[in-house]
């Protein structure tokens, strides 16, 4: 359904530094970068999402967070981990959410400008 989704970010040096950090952990990656955006996904120029410097940006209101797909939950506590030295902020650590079902992993943080965002594995442990 969705091709590719952007964030506004106030300070493209550390949203990418935090990005790096969060998505390298669930196997992502710079797919481009120039002076004004950087593009995350698996294929050069492809992004899947998108960082656009925007001075004025602000995250979009509560109700709203991105969740993304972890191959493990090791995956989810690194995501978690490693984003937190960057400059995130916990908004839910890893661990199991029996409400979302019995193997419903996942780890929340707040990024620096923020957005809410979310790793998740849903399946039998790995």
């Amino acid at each position: 359904m969705l091709h590719h989704i952007s964030f506004g970010v106030r300070d493209l040096a550390l949203a990418g530094a935090f990005y790096d950090a969060a998505l390298g952990a669930l196997g992502f990656r710079r797919v481009f970068e120039d002076d004004e955006a950087i593009g995350y996904g698996l294929e050069d120029d492809k992004d899947l999402l998108c960082l656009k410097l925007r001075p004025d940006a602000t995250p979009p209101g509560s109700g709203f967070h991105m969740a993304f797909a972890a191959p493990s939950r090791a995956a989810v506590d690194a995501f978690h981990a490693d984003a937190l030295r960057i400059g995130g902020s916990d908004n839910g650590a890893p661990g199991l959410r029996l409400d979302y079902g019995d193997h419903y992993y996942a780890a929340f943080l707040v990024d620096p400008d923020g957005h809410r965002i979310e790793a998740v594995i849903n399946g039998s442990p790995r």
